[in-house]
């Protein structure tokens, strides 16, 4: 049997499958030595407890009125090595971002000295922002993707790593692998981390976006995942613009998701970023095939690519986390990916009202004009009633940036929340934290006081970040 190394008592935040924040109130969790969750029971409980489990009832750490555990959050889309002009390069669209600054900027870390700076930096960032899971793309070189999955190792992340495929392309040619170095790069990428044995870092099978690929490198891709049962990462129907190039460059196809799904590129192991534009046929793809989607939104706005319905992807019953995608997005902040996603969901409720009012007053000029000219008015096509569109809650915010992140990278059965024989990936928040970003005046609702963290906290609110029952935050000496 696992022996214990750590058992608190306090207040503990999650989601389940059928409530979108659970809030545990005076609770006893205890972790085992592997770091999974032994048992999470109400702390009237711990005498009993004590004795099952063997520890001594003073070693319990118990948590301050104004702390709280919520379990870690998931990044499911960031591009690590953007990470060093993030904030900035932001006056541009999606196609031209990427060819006047992303793609220079990524040839660099050819240098392993450059790529090891900025990923250390980004690892140590992201955790201390309390992402504990992050879905990393890195470049096209296979030595310095090696070098990320070595420092989120290191560092106690959990991480896949995505060795970025681009073969074909006539705007940027200087920045591609040839078909067969992207094919044989990519092998040896999966067999140096499968030989590195690594408990919680693991590869992704990475094509950089349809446009940059060609038929043959996605198809080659899509049978080398499936021969290691290898997670997949890619971008789909993030601007309009995209959507059109791809239709241009593979004319057979019917949709951007066909594009992947007849290439094998879909499945239940299957991360695309975005989704914007995909259609409710489109979501159905995704939903047979178990695929996810990524929603990004603070990059959608700030590239003013688009925008996702995040309530109509649910309705299709596609699996959906939350990411950054820095430096798409300015911020490596999940806390940000949370309020952002709320936001998006704000406006696209007030674009839907919009065009209610509109249509009514179409409706009543229509009306009018018939009824003056003598005619009965027939019927008219309605349009939605904006004020039956749900806007997205800070609890169901919540969810997809922690158990929703972990259900779209098809690891919800390993970690995501605080269920018994999970790992515990977890944050100790400390509202009253020296230097808070907010304050808390009065004894508030613990759901009150978690929404206001959600809404206002930062980094300076995560006391300790927890992966799999280790401490990585904050970090030792020798991080």
């Amino acid at each position: 049997m696992d022996t214990l190394q750590h058992v608190f008592k306090g207040t503990f935040v999650h989601s389940t499958p059928s409530c979108p924040m659970e809030v545990l109130k005076e609770h006893i969790i205890g972790i085992g030595k592997m770091g999974r969750i032994m048992f999470l029971e109400d702390a009237q409980e711990q005498t009993r407890l004590a004795q099952k489990w063997g520890f001594d009832e003073s070693d319990v750490k118990e948590l301050s009125k104004s702390e709280f555990f919520m379990p870690g959050m998931v990044d499911t889309h960031i591009h690590a090595p953007q990470y060093s002009f993030i904030g900035s390069a932001m006056d541009k669209p999606l196609l031209e971002w990427l060819e006047h600054t992303t793609f220079p900027t990524e040839e660099t870390y050819a240098d392993l000295e450059v790529a090891e700076n900025v990923y250390r930096a980004v690892v140590r960032r992201t955790l201390k922002n309390g992402t504990t899971t992050a879905c990393y793309f890195a470049t096209i070189h296979t030595d310095a993707s090696i070098v990320l999955a070595d420092i989120a190792n290191h560092y106690g992340q959990r991480a896949f790593i995505g060795k970025v495929c681009m073969d074909s392309n006539k705007t940027y040619p200087k920045y591609l692998e040839s078909c067969e170095e992207s094919i044989e790069e990519t092998e040896r990428f999966v067999d140096i981390m499968e030989k590195k044995k690594y408990d919680r870092v693991k590869p992704v099978i990475t094509p950089r976006f349809a446009i940059s690929c060609s038929e043959r490198l996605l198809n080659e891709l899509g049978l080398l995942a499936d021969k290691h049962q290898l997670h997949i990462q890619s971008h789909i129907s993030e601007s309009t613009a995209e959507i059109d190039e791809v239709l241009r460059i593979f004319p057979t196809y019917d949709s951007y998701t066909e594009v992947y799904d007849k290439n094998k590129l879909l499945t239940n192991k299957t991360v695309m970023a975005h989704g914007c534009y995909l259609t409710d046929e489109e979501l159905n793809i995704f939903r047979s095939k178990g695929a996810a989607i990524s929603h990004c939104p603070n990059s959608n706005i700030s590239l003013y690519s688009g925008h996702l319905d995040v309530q109509n992807v649910l309705k299709h019953q596609v699996k959906l986390g939350l990411g950054t995608d820095a430096a798409g997005g300015y911020s490596v902040s999940m806390l940000d990916a949370i309020r952002k996603a709320i936001e998006t969901s704000k406006i696209i409720f007030m674009e839907k009202q919009k065009e209610n009012r509109e249509n009514k007053k179409m409706y009543i000029d229509y009306k009018r004009e018939t009824v003056q000219n003598g005619i009965k008015p027939g019927p008219i096509k309605k349009m939605e009633n904006g004020t039956d569109y749900q806007v997205l809650s800070n609890q169901e915010a919540f969810r997809l940036a922690t158990l929703g992140g972990c259900q779209a990278l098809n690891i919800d059965h390993i970690t995501g929340n605080f269920e018994v024989n999970k790992e515990f990936d977890a944050l100790l928040i400390n509202m009253a934290a020296e230097d808070s970003a907010f304050e808390l005046f009065s004894d508030i609702a613990i759901e009150d006081a978690v929404q206001r963290f959600l809404y206002l906290g930062d980094d300076r609110n995560i006391k300790e970040v927890y992966v799999a029952g280790r401490c990585v935050v904050p970090f030792t000496n020798n991080a």
